[in-house]
């Protein structure tokens, strides 16, 4: 009698194992599928909540529900969802979707602030970065977050050139100010080093104007092989007190920009026209990357005065006048010295 019960036993056990692999394997293949690319999984969200959900939405079946119960009793871990909002993955199960929901992997989001870009073109990209909690309204606020060591130069008047130019990832309701304080943190480090390592005898006071000279040279050229070589043509007008001449410096302070320069945009008095004042601008013109500040820091040693654009992003560097004046005349006018 004993050894009947003992297999009866074997035999349930056996076939209550059957069953239930059976049904982890349609809890496993049983597709859900979302309608937006995101899901945002509230606060207090339970498994079996979000299985009526679905069953609700005639996604499931009441069988479904049942079979996750008790896949719940034996892993437990699946009913410990955590909030936040989730990205949808592809081909979803209700169990690949519980084991997302309790894993905490929410949806990573990304912004870029580009190189050379100004600081109200970093905040439209705040303005239309999607997930992210707006909370500032111009660059004024942008300013208001900004931190400034006493001794790094004269305090900021304006958030140009304060945020680091990279790619920033967030989580979804991400404040936008707290990206901004992120990236100028970030370019606060990126100053400090390049400081640090900079060339001695630079005509440089402190790291203020150390950035204001990335943001000529970021403005200034693209690729990287030029950058050292345009800070260079800079460091040694500076050197001369000859006018830097800084074709960027003068757009930057323009209210109208007619997208070609000028003879009198050339003697605009506006403070930022490196035409019309030596020295360096009183603030960076734009964002910067790690290269610009590089090569602000460690400029090439050249013999170089001048440059001028081939038109291709490339620039031609001469050390004479009378070399430069044939090279504007070659690549700006189209005449060769023939």
């Amino acid at each position: 009698m004993l050894k009947k019960l003992l297999l009866l036993l074997l035999i349930a056990t056996v076939a209550l194992a059957l069953l239930l692999r059976l049904g982890v394997s349609q809890l496993q293949q049983r597709p859900v599928a979302l309608a937006e690319p995101y899901f945002n999984l509230q606060a207090g969200s339970s498994a079996r909540g979000l299985c009526q959900q679905w069953l609700a939405e005639g996604q499931l079946k009441p069988y479904d529900c049942y079979l996750l119960r008790l896949y719940l009793k034996w892993q437990p871990e699946l009913a410990q969802l955590r909030q936040g909002t989730y990205r949808n993955p592809k081909s979803a199960t209700l169990l690949s979707l519980l084991r997302l929901f309790a894993s905490g992997e929410v949806a990573q989001f990304s912004l870029t602030f580009i190189e050379g870009e100004t600081a109200q073109q970093a905040l439209l990209r705040l303005q239309g970065a999607e997930y992210l909690q707006q909370d500032l309204n111009s660059t004024e606020q942008m300013l208001e977050l900004i931190s400034w060591p006493a001794d790094w130069g004269a305090p900021p008047q304006h958030p140009e050139g304060l945020l680091f130019a990279d790619t920033y990832f967030y989580t979804a309701n991400s404040a936008a100010s707290a990206l901004v304080k992120r990236a100028q943190q970030a370019l606060l480090r990126q100053l400090d080093d390049a400081w640090q390592q900079r060339q001695g005898e630079l005509p440089l006071q402190n790291r203020y104007q150390l950035l204001i000279m990335a943001s000529l040279i970021e403005k200034e050229s693209g690729l990287l092989a030029e950058k050292s070589l345009v800070s260079s043509v800079f460091v040694n007008r500076l050197h001369r007190n000859m006018r830097l001449q800084t074709d960027p410096t003068v757009i930057y302070g323009l209210t109208n920009y007619s997208g070609r320069i000028t003879y009198a945009d050339l003697r605009n008095p506006h403070p930022y026209n490196t035409y019309r004042h030596h020295g360096l601008p009183p603030g960076p013109i734009s964002l910067v990357g790690a290269s610009a500040l590089q090569a602000a820091a460690q400029p090439d040693n050249s013999d170089y005065f001048y440059f001028v654009s081939r038109g291709d992003g490339s620039h031609v560097f001469s050390v004479t006048l009378e070399q430069h004046n044939a090279a504007v005349r070659k690549y700006i006018l189209g005449k060769n010295d023939d």
